[in-house]
């Protein structure tokens, strides 16, 4: 299908009302669900109520789904907690249990975002111990893996700013967004469940930020948040400061789906969802407005696994 770009005056705000909805998940019955900082996860019912769920802390950050229907949540220690672990929200019951807190005896802080992949595990990226020392370009990121035994550990580190990660549709690599790199990296999954070296997947996406930039020179900005594949194998990656959404294609040719040089509708997107009967229900969250981004995708998602 060709790639072509989605307008502006098509995206629709669905969940008005969401505080800091960074991510969306769909489940495979089209449920619509958005990390909350008020709860931990609100489900957007199909009038455009929001059905909060749980007690999470800090700040939900990415989320996602496991095969069992179970939220899987990154918290990115924010407000009111000063830890970022991994939880998992049950939607029926509202209970919120914690699978991760520390890794090699160090408390997490801020974990970013998870994925599970087809054996049950949960990867997550954490992107720094020092945020501050993170935005002049400390690599303290890593991605870490917990099984479902519950048994965790350090899998891949030294990233710019950890962030969004996506498996490809035979989970034979990880791709991990650097933030502060302004690019992606992926890692071969060896067989032994270990990764291998990171490789730049793609160009640098842009320069770094800076201050009272202009629309056009925010354009330019190249950190990036999240990511995902769609089932022709483009991966989608939100470019947060420049309001600007591209794909990288399997040649490595970068193309703009989306921008919004002033921020009016789609301010600071972190990350793209597919859902719906047809995987071409886009769904997009952001950190700087309180509500979630529909529109209709050129392309459907690749299926997670809560979604095959």
């Amino acid at each position: 299908m060709p790639l072509a770009p989605i307008p502006l005056a098509s995206l629709r705000k669905l969940g008005v009302g969401l505080k800091r909805p960074e991510d969306v998940v769909v489940s495979r019955g089209g449920a619509v669900w958005a990390s909350d900082q008020a709860s931990a996860c609100a489900e957007i019912l199909p009038g455009g109520a929001l059905r909060r769920v749980g007690r999470a802390g800090g700040a939900p950050n990415g989320i996602n789904m496991d095969s069992a229907g179970r939220i899987v949540i990154a918290n990115f220690g924010l407000g009111t907690a000063p830890t970022g672990p991994l939880q998992r929200l049950d939607p029926v019951t509202g209970e919120v249990l914690v699978l991760c807190d520390a890794i090699d005896g160090r408390t997490l802080v801020a974990s970013n975002y998870p994925i599970v992949d087809r054996a049950g595990n949960v990867w997550c990226s954490h992107s720094t111990f020092d945020r501050a020392a993170a935005e002049r370009g400390l690599a303290d990121g890593f991605v870490y893996r917990v099984r479902p035994d519950g048994r965790a550990g350090k899998l891949a580190d030294g990233f710019t700013f950890a962030n969004g990660l996506a498996l490809d549709a035979d989970e034979a690599w990880l791709y991990v967004c650097q933030t502060m790199g302004r690019n992606v990296v992926r890692l071969p999954i060896r067989g032994d469940g270990t990764l291998g070296p990171a490789e730049p997947y793609g160009p640098v996406l842009g320069v770094p930020a800076f201050p009272k930039a202009t629309p056009a020179e925010r354009a330019t900005f190249g950190a990036t948040d999240g990511c995902g594949f769609d089932q022709d194998g483009n991966l989608w990656v939100t470019l947060v400061v420049a309001n600007k959404i591209v794909a990288i294609t399997p040649r490595r040719e970068v193309v703009t789906i989306l921008h919004d040089p002033a921020g009016e509708v789609m301010d600071w997107p972190t990350n793209v969802s597919w859902g719906g009967p047809d995987l071409c229900d886009l769904y997009i969250g952001s950190i700087r407005k309180d509500y979630v981004l529909h529109a209709r995708s050129p392309v459907p998602g690749l299926p997670l696994v809560h979604q095959r």
